[in-house]
């Protein structure tokens, strides 16, 4: 090839500042292992309409990805995730949830609340934050996911994981394209009904609908109610800390993640969606697999919006072709990237001990994210007033242990 051949690939690859290539497409599935499964969990426990969840799941990804121009993602609000997949709740009171949390969060967006939580809330806190999801992720990934399918499981699991660890950070052949790819031949060959999957091809769109007044009020005390305390420490705070991590010329700010937050959850509702966020594993897991601008966010929401426009109709056959021990792999991964990120205060005994306890009360409590904000940050403030002294108590703790 000459090299005003390779210039004009080279920029071809770029739209609109997003790039797309490998290895973005290889960061498109980042996120996928927390992504898909609740997707799929919601459609089926709350009778969802297939094709209106992933197609405005995919429009919410595609914006997003331009909007930022960076790795931000797009992922199903967990808390409510989980009370609908174990309640089986129905989906006028999700999507009253979803317009409920979208208008709390607009306020505390155009307030200033959500800036003024950030400037009082202490790094050390936010890691803690970080750290308890990551851990809540990787317990997730190793119980749930890779045993899914016993010992055929397993295979397929240290298969992925062997290819992701010989794989990782190479931008010539980076390792999600292969692990997914894995999967997916396996599934096609042993698990789905080829036929099937043919005869669920055709034309989907998006449901209107209009949440009522009471499944408002309904959605926002069983749904949104449990789930803005994780949003707040998640979706929010630590989602700006990542970006900086990862992206420090980037400049993001608590008022742009909090509005377009909001928004999503004020327009996909109407269309049948379900209410989504933004999330700081979310931004490892694409960061990690590869993903370096919105075009891996954009890819990944052209899949959802491919399969929700054409193969909805076989949407018990597409689960299929994505094993969730190969899933589980893309998970752990994400929980790692998030981890390894709460290294830059280990120099501090006494940050990182508020580090610790906070992962952990966010793992081991019902409401744990807002119980360890709340007391993270009172042990915090507490520590540089001289009030409480953790560096003389993990000296005591050491001493006891010696003797």
């Amino acid at each position: 090839m000459t090299r005003a051949g390779a210039r004009a690939l080279s920029a071809a690859r770029w739209v609109g500042g997003l790039r797309f290539d490998r290895n973005e497409l290889s960061g498109a599935f980042g996120d996928f292992g927390t992504d898909f499964p609740l997707v799929v969990g919601m459609i089926l426990a709350a009778g969802l309409d297939g094709a209106s969840v992933l197609i405005m799941f995919g429009l919410m990804d595609v914006l997003t990805g331009v909007v930022y121009r960076c790795p931000m993602p797009v992922q199903p609000l967990k808390a409510m995730a989980v009370l609908v997949i174990t309640q089986r709740l129905a989906g006028n009171v999700l999507f009253g949830a979803g317009l409920a949390i979208g208008i709390a969060m607009l306020v505390l967006t155009l307030t200033g609340s959500l800036d003024r939580l950030a400037r009082v809330v202490p790094k050390a806190v936010v890691r803690g934050i970080q750290l308890g999801l990551g851990l809540q992720l990787a317990l997730l990934s190793l119980t749930d996911y890779m045993q899914a399918d016993a010992l055929v499981g397993y295979v397929l699991a240290g298969i992925g994981f062997a290819v992701t660890v010989a794989l990782l950070g190479n931008r010539r052949l980076p390792p999600a394209i292969f692990v997914v790819g894995i999967g997916v031949v396996f599934a096609l060959l042993f698990r789905v009904d080829l036929a099937g999957l043919a005869s669920g091809v055709g034309i989907g769109i998006p449901r209107f609908g209009t949440p009522t007044v009471a499944d408002l009020a309904t959605g926002f005390l069983i749904l949104a109610l449990p789930q803005i305390p994780l949003s707040l420490g998640n979706s929010i705070l630590a989602t700006r800390q990542v970006t900086q991590d990862l992206f420090p010329d980037r400049r993001i700010s608590i008022r742009k993640i909090g509005l377009t937050y909001s928004l999503m959850n004020l327009v996909s509702p109407w269309f049948g969606g379900i209410p989504t966020c933004h999330g700081s594993g979310g931004i490892a897991g694409h960061y990690v697999f590869g993903g370096r601008t919105g075009g891996s966010v954009v890819l990944e929401g052209a899949f959802y919006l491919g399969i929700g426009l054409f193969f909805s109709a076989g949407f018990g056959q597409i689960v299929q072709v994505f094993p969730l021990p190969i899933l589980g792999v893309l998970l752990l991964f994400e929980a790692l990237a998030l981890m390894v990120l709460v290294r830059d205060v280990s120099g501090s005994r006494g940050e990182f001990s508020i580090v610790l306890l906070v992962g952990l009360l966010a793992v081991g409590l019902p409401y744990g994210y807002v119980i360890g904000l709340v007391v993270g940050s009172a042990l915090s403030y507490l520590t540089k007033r001289g009030v409480v002294g953790i560096d003389d108590g993990v000296d005591r703790v050491t001493s006891l242990r010696q003797r």
